[in-house]
């Protein structure tokens, strides 16, 4: 398996945390989004829609993050990254989704280029608009924890596809300073997945062009 990723993305992260806990062996391969490597050849002949992550496995090649996870989820079960039980998978696949459908897009790299490139916003107001978002959303993220049984990770004793999810936006709301008070089951399951092992190997500081 071949990962062509960029270490700042929350999207890629969520994909080598998951390669990590199934113990899976893939060639990492760095595409420098921030100085526009995935809009220019060769990558751009890969990626049909321009971004990463894209998984290269069986002469075929998989895009978006979270079709991406739920393969390699599919074809290696074991670890199980959401729930055996229909209403566990429904509730994992919500959280996991709060974040990748509601949080995410509003901060993603592209859109923040834009705010400054094109609308001339300045870079305070930029960072005011992701910590906002950001923080409205872990706010609805945290109030669905609490309806949820206890647990050590986001559901359940063991990680699953919502803490592949949670720990690359608060990596990323940490750099814009979010203000993480009030959020104690959030930071307890981000607290939880940092203890482990597949958590430290996928971080971005951990990834080959940290330091390109």
């Amino acid at each position: 398996m071949k990962l062509h990723n960029y270490f700042r993305s929350s999207a890629s992260f969520r994909v080598r945390i998951a390669l990590e806990l199934k113990g899976l062996i893939y060639e990492y391969i760095p595409v420098q989004i921030a100085r526009g490597d995935h809009k220019k050849e060769p990558y751009a002949a890969l990626s049909a829609d321009h971004l990463v992550p894209l998984l290269e496995v069986n002469g075929e090649r998989l895009s978006q993050s979270m079709a991406i996870i739920e393969y390699l989820d599919e074809l290696h079960p074991t670890p199980a990254l959401l729930p055996a039980d229909a209403l566990g998978r429904a509730r994992v696949r919500a959280l996991a989704q709060s974040i990748a459908c509601e949080i995410h897009p509003l901060n993603n790299l592209r859109v923040l280029k834009y705010l400054v490139r094109d609308l001339k916003v300045e870079e305070e107001a930029k960072n005011n608009w992701y910590r906002h978002w950001c923080r409205e959303g872990l706010e609805a993220f945290e109030r669905q924890l609490v309806q949820l049984p206890a647990s050590t990770y986001c559901y359940g004793n063991t990680p699953t596809l919502a803490d592949c999810c949670l720990v690359p936006q608060i990596f990323n709301a940490a750099r814009f300073n979010v203000n993480f008070d009030g959020l104690p089951l959030t930071m307890a399951a981000y607290d939880a997945c940092m203890a482990l092992p597949a958590f430290q190997k996928a971080q971005p500081s951990a990834c080959p062009d940290s330091q390109a």
